[in-house]
């Protein structure tokens, strides 16, 4: 937890919440123990697709749809969203999951290896949603901003680790020192790429807000 815990169920006891079939997938998700956004990730979602209005949206990470299916609710029918998974055991239950809520039209699921579909996609995406594995957050990078227009935006879930990427290298377990290594590198050249202008925030386990900017306008 980022945020003390009793501001975190302060502000979540204000959320207006999803409809009742969002809910619905939600709870099978935490009954099998599938990671999806939290819940003020979920709020902080909903604003990003009604400030902005993008139209073609596309997700790194689909996990069983629940993020995509969420921001096709609130971006409206008329955006179209591609999602990228390479989970097998996953991907089935995304594509039920879409039909089975009448999205099937609306989000277009990639199989395989973001890190090979990414390089074949020609873009632009108005947003970019990433929510995969971190560790490849950076590997992603360049790809990423080849598909975003000038002020498109991308976002960039579970960058903070619970808080674990602002400790020293060695106050990390051995296996999570890679991660945390490329996930430091990651925040450090959103914060420092000429082609972007980004925030980071302590929302859900910590996301960043990076906008592609005119780099001919000093």
């Amino acid at each position: 937890m980022i945020i003390d815990e009793r501001m975190y169920a302060f502000i979540n006891s204000m959320d207006t919440g999803n409809p009742a079939w969002l809910n619905e997938l939600e709870e099978e998700a935490l009954q099998n123990e599938v990671p999806i956004i939290r819940t003020d990730m979920q709020s902080f979602l909903r604003f990003l697709l009604a400030a902005g209005k993008p139209k073609k949206i596309l997700e790194v990470g689909t996990a069983i749809g629940f993020s995509a299916l969420l921001m096709s609710e609130y971006a409206g029918p008329e955006c179209q969203i591609t999602t990228i998974e390479k989970y097998e055991k996953r991907i089935p239950i995304a594509k039920e999951n879409f039909k089975r809520f009448g999205r099937e039209h609306q989000i277009t699921l990639l199989e395989g290896d973001a890190a090979d579909i990414l390089k074949e996609l020609e873009g632009p995406y108005d947003m970019i949603f990433m929510d995969a594995a971190k560790g490849q957050y950076i590997h992603f990078l360049p790809e990423v901003l080849r598909l975003l227009p000038e002020g498109g935006l991308l976002v960039s879930d579970n960058v903070l680790q619970d808080g674990d990427v602002a400790e020293s290298r060695f106050a990390v377990t051995r296996r999570n020192r890679t991660i945390h290594a490329r996930m430091r590198d990651y925040l450090y050249t959103l914060k420092h790429h000429e082609q972007l202008v980004t925030a980071i925030l302590a929302v859900g386990d910590g996301i960043t807000l990076s906008v592609k900017r005119n780099t001919d306008i000093q």
